[in-house]
């Protein structure tokens, strides 16, 4: 199935040894076991390697040589930003640089007072995005938009070993109460934050092409923006070499209700920044796979 179960990967034991290291020997000597960590995933990991191998060979046009480096890399990478996560909320911010790139239009969405919708994609590490926000004066809050299925004993352990973050978390409830939460975090002027590329079992989708093959995305996010009169950006924030990160944000064109058009300029952004930053799409499953039934 292409939707994710909303399982991550690893232990608590895992994230317990590099919690210690990071705060005992820094993180580059995290960085060093992840070498040893990023192997065993690309050594035993068939389902998501299949996955990845497509889309490296088959949607980046990689050799398979390449595709077999890249897949390493992608783990490795992957595994580089959650040590900064931890890293970061653990304190040790002044140990990373950033650079921002569209402050301007964040500032903009709360001068109109309305709130806004920021959607995100599993691309980079937009989690730490609220430590650097804090760094440049924008006083703000933002509300993530979930599952209770992302709830783990992982993050349980995290949130008790980092600090307090400002985020908050609405739920998706059958019952829809989430829409009422939304809409009373925007009319405190809070920026309510999506994921556009993942979807769960039972989700109404959209189909839309992505690196040249159509692929579903849930309908949820772009469905609610479209409709709550409300400015909408898409921000990321992507690792760069060394301890550097750089936080992108751009200003979506929101026709009223059209939920369409929205999801296909989603896409378009977002694929222009895999293509710039290949190994930090951090879906490990068979995006491609339209098996589900979608609206067209």
């Amino acid at each position: 199935m292409a939707q994710w179960e909303g399982k991550s990967k690893g232990t608590v034991l895992g994230y317990r040894i590099f919690v210690f290291l990071i705060k005992k020997a820094g993180v580059r000597a995290a960085y060093f076991i992840l070498n040893f960590v990023a192997g065993y995933y690309f050594l035993t990991q068939k389902r998501s390697n299949r996955a990845m191998s497509y889309y490296f060979h088959d949607r980046l046009g990689y050799s398979r040589s390449k595709t077999r480096r890249s897949l390493f890399k992608s783990y490795y990478t992957f595994g580089q930003t959650i040590i900064d996560k931890v890293a970061i909320s653990a304190g040790l911010r002044q140990s990373f640089t950033y650079e921002f790139d569209g402050r301007h239009i964040l500032e903009e969405l709360l001068a109109e007072k309305k709130g806004g919708v920021l959607i995100s994609a599993h691309v980079g590490n937009f989690e730490i995005a609220e430590h650097f926000f804090a760094d440049i004066d924008l006083d703000f809050h933002i509300n993530i938009v979930t599952t209770d299925l992302e709830h783990s004993a992982i993050r349980d352990y995290l949130e008790s070993v980092t600090s307090k973050a400002s985020r908050k978390f609405i739920i998706i409830k059958d019952d829809m109460s989430h829409i009422f939460e939304i809409n009373a975090a925007l009319a405190r002027n809070e920026l309510v934050c999506f994921t556009g590329d993942r979807y769960f079992p039972g989700n109404k989708v959209l189909t839309e092409e992505f690196l040249g093959e159509a692929a579903n995305f849930p309908s949820g996010p772009f469905l609610i923006a479209s409709r709550l009169k409300v400015p909408v950006a898409f921000v990321y924030v992507m690792k760069e070499p060394k301890l550097h990160y750089h936080l992108y944000t751009r200003r979506a064109e929101v026709k009223h209700r059209d939920e369409k058009a929205l999801l296909k300029e989603y896409t378009a952004n977002v694929e222009s920044f895999v293509r710039k930053y290949p190994l930090q799409w951090f879906n490990y499953f068979n995006f491609w796979d339209k098996s589900e039934n979608s609206e067209s």
